[in-house]
């Protein structure tokens, strides 16, 4: 395996949730309105950071599509997945676009001091000795 370069981005970012890797801008940011099996998603125009698994069909309530599910390149969390092809004529709109599920992700503003991270753990309060 290589180095791993980073793709480092300026301005407003949401990173990913876990690593706190940079994936995408404000600026590509197309939609909030969008919907996933956790939960809110977000529709961007380009991200970056990540790696790709293997192209195959859904069918998503908007229809079918061909998608390739998107990976976090630091921490290999799943993050969402690309539109490759739209089979509905109106959906042909997400081609080539991406969507990061919200629950995977972080507005880049936040300060990472005062992040809170809400996964399960232990805390010396529930040790057993």
């Amino acid at each position: 395996m290589g180095r791993l370069f980073l793709v480092d981005l300026e301005g407003k970012t949401y990173n990913c949730k876990f690593c706190k890797t940079q994936l995408g801008q404000a600026d590509d940011l197309v939609s909030k309105a969008f919907h996933c099996r956790s939960g809110k998603a977000y529709l961007f125009n380009n991200v970056v950071n990540i790696t790709f698994g293997q192209s195959e069909e859904r069918t998503m309530l908007s229809g079918k599509h061909t998608v390739i599910d998107i990976f976090c390149c630091c921490c290999g969390q799943i993050l969402g997945w690309k539109y490759e092809k739209a089979h509905e004529k109106s959906q042909k709109y997400k081609e080539g676009k991406f969507v990061l599920e919200r629950g995977m992700i972080i507005d880049g503003e936040v300060d990472s001091e005062f992040y809170i991270d809400t996964r399960a753990s232990t805390s010396d309060g529930e040790d057993t000795m």
